[in-house]
């Protein structure tokens, strides 16, 4: 009987208003009903219903079956664990698909009742979190192992969503956030229960999903990966349960536990996760001290694949502020490492960025990395001799000889030239402690010859393109004649013959700057062979 009056009840009570005393009847009527009816049978009634609300009153729903829910689940005998999980399992279903307020004003209206929600289910689990605290503290019996376990799968559902897309800074004008006090509440359940700290170092990928069907296996896979970043996030970015956490891992250690929830965020694309990533790279570099890191942690997978992500977001995030971070956390993690760990990733780096910004970016640091050496009473050798040789040749090339694209390539060539400039000023002929004065004809050969050649064909042909710009413009009626420009299939506002004509000035522009900065490291190479060759004779 009592199945049958639930859905009438639930219309009734969200056709009346707040203040109408109907709906207050229609309350004290479904309290009546979990306290007096069949709690199998109204278990049922109520979950069918959770099961059926969506959109707007998807949250309204929940909370009002909240409290009969709680009652009838605790006056259940047997499969209570099954029953709470499938419970929890409904409402998340429910939820998932809500947007999750972002912005602070969004936080504030709360409009489809969201964040209300996430924390009256929180207080919704707190009697089975108690009972299964209490179980654990007289023995380890398989039911009371039950329940753990599906407060354990609600708490990695709820980290998942709504917190690794929740903006769980603390905002100014909100006293008490909702998503924070959701999150300290998932901490404190995962801290009861026992299961904390072991999840804090458990490794994704150690994960062994229960599923034959290899697609479900890898859903769940994910979905866990994305739990246990977003943890790592809310402990050691938002210090969340952090006083739980013992204070005896290494800097180093805690970097190396979380590269692979920092791998997971850094791979997404929505701004939300992207920036928990970054927030938790810097806070794990941040507690290291500079030159610290050792080379051996490159051996590790993750401490390839973290810094290669991080140009990703560097060259092609379209949020600005996010590329400048990702910048500013790939020089903290160049100078975590010793040094023999800063030559291997700028190996690295050069090999796979494929960005000519970059690349000229590694070569600044390559050049900061030899000042380094050559300044110091006791050079080290990785940015000396043979070695650095070696990464030179990776350094002092054009990609692809004279033909290389050397507008696309500008930044890397300028930064090349720096640092062969700097080279030959800095290291005298006859101490060669860098090794580039044995190295020069390769260089020549490999470098400075092709990218003579390279520069009086890209100027040849951008002068031509002028000229050919010129001519149209006085043969079309009108100078306001315009292009279209697509760029990664987006098409670009249109150009007018003196906006094209700008551009190619520019570019004109950019091939003098290389051909000076060129013309004055030959001279330089000059004068030195021309001083020795005079101290010799």
């Amino acid at each position: 009987m009592g199945w049958n009056l639930i859905s009438p009840l639930v219309r009734c009570i969200f056709m009346y208003k707040q203040e109408d005393d109907k709906r207050e009847h229609c309350l004290k009527i479904l309290d009546q009903l979990a306290q007096l009816c069949n709690p199998k049978e109204l278990f049922l009634g109520l979950v069918e219903q959770i099961e059926q609300a969506s959109g707007e009153q998807a949250c309204q729903t929940v909370m009002l079956l909240l409290q009969p829910l709680q009652t009838v689940l605790l006056k259940l005998q047997n499969k209570k664990a099954y029953s709470l999980g499938l419970s929890l399992a409904m409402i998340m279903n429910q939820l998932t698909p809500l947007p999750v307020p972002y912005t602070k004003q969004q936080i504030q209206e709360d409009k489809l009742g969201l964040c209300q929600c996430c924390n009256a289910v929180v207080d919704f689990t707190k009697p089975f979190v108690n009972e299964v605290i209490k179980n654990m503290e007289k023995s380890s019996e398989y039911n009371d192992m039950e329940l753990k376990e599906e407060l354990l799968k609600f708490c990695m559902k709820c980290l998942k969503y709504p917190l690794l897309t929740a903006q769980l800074e603390q905002l100014e004008g909100i006293e008490e956030h909702p998503f924070r006090h959701f999150a300290t509440e998932i901490i404190d359940i995962l801290w009861d229960i026992r299961e904390l700290i072991p999840l804090v170092f458990l490794h994704h990928k150690s994960i062994s999903p229960h599923w034959k069907n290899q697609e479900f296996a890898d859903i769940e896979r994910k979905n866990s990966a994305d739990s246990l970043a977003c943890l790592s996030y809310l402990m050691f970015v938002q210090h969340f349960g952090i006083d739980c956490f013992p204070m005896v891992f290494s800097p180093s250690y805690l970097l190396q536990c979380n590269m692979t929830h920092i791998e997971v965020l850094l791979k997404r694309t929505e701004e939300s996760m992207l920036s928990k990533g970054l927030d938790l790279f810097e806070s794990c570099l941040l507690r290291m001290e500079d030159n610290s890191l050792l080379h051996q942690y490159l051996e590790l997978r993750d401490f390839i694949n973290v810094p290669q992500d991080l140009v990703k977001v560097m060259t092609l995030c379209p949020i600005e502020h996010l590329r400048k971070k990702s910048l500013h956390i790939l020089q903290l993690f160049i100078d975590k490492f010793d040094t023999e760990g800063k030559y291997t990733l700028f190996r690295c780096l050069l090999k796979t960025s494929n960005h000519a910004g970059v690349e000229g970016y590694i070569i600044k640091n390559i050049k900061d990395q030899i000042h380094l050496s050559l300044t110091r009473a006791c050079g080290n050798i990785w940015f000396t001799g043979h070695h650095l040789i070696s990464l030179l040749d990776l350094v002092l090339l054009l990609p692809e000889g004279a033909e290389t694209d050397l507008l696309q390539n500008s930044d890397r060539i300028m930064a090349s030239l720096n640092l062969l400039r700097y080279l030959v000023i800095k290291d005298c002929e006859s101490d060669n402690q860098t090794g580039v004065w044995t190295t020069l004809a390769k260089i020549e050969q490999n470098f400075l010859k092709p990218l003579h050649v390279g520069l009086n064909m890209s100027k040849a042909h951008y002068e031509a393109e002028i000229k050919n710009k010129k001519e149209n413009r006085r043969e079309a009626h009108s100078s306001n004649t315009v292009c279209s420009v697509t760029v990664s299939g987006e098409k670009m506002p249109a150009m007018t013959t003196e906006m094209q004509l700008q551009v190619l000035h520019s570019a004109l522009f950019t091939f003098d700057l290389i051909e000076s900065v060129l013309a004055r490291v030959e001279e330089l190479i000059e004068v030195k062979i021309k001083a020795v060759m005079d101290e010799n004779s």
